[in-house]
């Protein structure tokens, strides 16, 4: 076991989904429990409602809460489990934080600030990715917030931790785009990962060109989003058709070379 700080700074360089500071005097830091107070998710997915009619043109109405509530469960977990991934992948380390050791912070925009305190981690150095995957799928942080998510808003577990699972593939994506030489390391993380309790079966990693270390997630559920007016589907969806989605991977493989 290793203070964790280093590794998520190295995480950090990854970009801002991937960034945990450490905790500094400012007043407006809350504790990470607090976002497993219904009435405070309540009032995020309210926020995130009135963020989409703005930028949408539609009525608050016209936008369910449920599909929201998703789509924010979703932007949380990329901001809880990123920086875990980046620093057991880059920096050789994996955290292994507690409720008690983050604090949060409200933003207009972009991901949420998030600063921790006393973190320890384990070790990478020689584990093997199922070791690491093993760790990681005890969701300490992402697992009481998945719970309160599908009690208020009664969202299924399976498009929860469909979430859960994209937010990984999205964190293995930036992480082969940022900083490739670590590219195979983080996706096997990721596979190793998705073959424990409650990930198996939610997911796949496909890797469509053998000689290239990139892979891509395909979720076997939706979060919801195409049923919000004008929000199509995503890239890792299962309604996304074939054809679109090969396309995709072309884009992404040939900015790589």
């Amino acid at each position: 076991m290793v203070d964790a700080t280093d590794a998520l700074r190295t995480a950090s360089l990854l970009g801002p989904y991937f960034t945990w500071q450490p905790r500094d005097a400012d007043a407006a830091w809350r504790p990470f429990t607090d976002l497993l107070d219904e009435r405070v998710l309540a009032d995020r997915v309210s926020a995130g409602r009135n963020t989409l009619g703005h930028m949408s043109g539609l009525s608050r109405d016209a936008i369910g809460e449920r599909e929201v509530a998703s789509i924010t469960f979703l932007g949380l977990a990329s901001r809880l489990l990123s920086p875990l991934l980046g620093a057991a992948a880059s920096g050789g380390a994996l955290p292994l934080p507690q409720p008690d050791s983050l604090w949060w912070r409200a933003a207009p925009a972009g991901p949420l600030p998030i600063a921790f305190q006393g973190l320890t981690a384990l070790t990478c150095a020689g584990q093997p990715a199922a070791v690491i995957g093993y760790h990681l799928a005890k969701f300490t942080l992402v697992r009481p917030l998945l719970d309160v998510f599908r009690a208020r808003f009664a969202l299924s577990p399976q498009v929860l931790w469909g979430n859960v699972a994209s937010a990984l593939g999205g964190a293995a994506g930036m992480i082969a785009d940022n900083r490739p030489a670590d590219a195979a390391r983080g996706a096997a993380i990721v596979e190793a990962t998705l073959l424990q309790e409650p990930l198996l079966g939610t997911a796949d990693l496909i890797r469509p060109d053998a000689g290239r270390d990139r892979w891509f997630l395909v979720r076997r559920n939706c979060c919801l989003y195409y049923r919000i007016p004008g929000g199509g589907t995503c890239g890792d969806c299962v309604l996304t058709p074939p054809e679109d989605r090969n396309r995709q991977w072309r884009a992404v493989l040939s900015r790589g070379r």
